[in-house]
């Protein structure tokens, strides 16, 4: 019998209104899957780029895991729809962080809450339960800069429009 995991998704708000969405879904579902059904239960189009995030029990943001591959072959990232629940979750992995709309910068926190049997009368994926409606805007997010960097140290002198002394190649495409 295949085994169910039920996560609890909340939207990461700074308000005292909770808004989350109690989702079920096969472990052996991929992480696109689990990105369409929250994109459908948030009530999104489901048009925009997103990304997974592995997650430590602190909500610490670890390994991407991203819809589409906009790397253009620099890097090696793990996609969504290669990725199955299973892969990343498990009962001593449990938090995932998930970003909607990088523009917007919808941001839940996921966490699995119980890992159950497959009911034969239950289609899934299956949205068990919604509370709270989502804001007409993303939650303004505040970002702190790195300490270590120096701002100071940038080049004052650098003159963008010298194009004779920057280093690329103007003609470059």
């Amino acid at each position: 019998m295949t085994m169910i995991y039920r996560f609890r998704v909340i939207l990461d708000n700074d308000t005292e209104d909770d808004i989350f969405r109690d989702i079920e879904i096969r472990k052996t579902d991929t992480l696109e899957d689990l990105h369409n059904t929250i994109t459908q239960s948030f009530g999104f189009d489901g048009t925009e780029m997103a990304s997974f995030y592995v997650s430590d029990d602190q909500w610490n943001q670890g390994e991407e895991i991203s819809l589409f591959d906009m790397s253009e072959g620099m890097n090696s990232v793990r996609l969504m729809n290669e990725t199955t629940l299973d892969d990343i979750v498990d009962d001593t992995r449990t938090k995932l962080i998930y970003v909607y709309d990088f523009l917007s910068m919808w941001t839940f926190l996921i966490e699995l809450a119980e890992i159950v049997e497959e009911t034969d009368s239950v289609d899934y994926p299956n949205l068990m339960f919604v509370h709270g409606q989502i804001p007409n805007d993303a939650p303004e997010k505040t970002f702190e800069a790195d300490d270590s960097l120096d701002y100071d140290d940038l080049d004052e002198d650098l003159n963008i429009d010298d194009y004779d002394n920057l280093d690329f190649n103007e003609n470059w495409n």
